[in-house]
């Protein structure tokens, strides 16, 4: 589990972070996918993040792995089990496309 302590950059709070957007929007479309992101919160405590935008495409199949195996484990907490095939269904996914 990540941390704000753990974080290397600032949690800023969401009043600064409003009005730090468009600062960050500049930022993004400067340098780009690898723009350094804002992370905000209350209480200095990360609650979300704002990225760029091409980041978060080239983001999107390690995020779709990431939900599959949440829900993999949260059906293991209960006892539910099913086919991965079934999970990657549910998802919208074909699991062909992942052999």
């Amino acid at each position: 589990m990540v941390t704000s302590s753990s974080l290397p950059l600032p949690v800023i709070p969401t009043s600064e972070a409003r009005t730090q957007l468009p600062d960050a929007l500049r930022r993004f479309r400067s340098e780009g996918p690898l723009a350094r992101p804002m992370v905000f919160g209350g209480h200095r405590r990360a609650e979300g993040v704002v990225i760029p935008f091409d980041l978060y495409v080239d983001l999107i199949p390690a995020i779709e792995d990431l939900e599959i195996a949440y829900l993999a484990r949260e059906r293991a907490k209960t006892g539910e089990v099913g086919a991965l095939s079934d999970v990657a269904s549910g998802l919208g996914l074909d699991p062909d496309d992942y052999r």
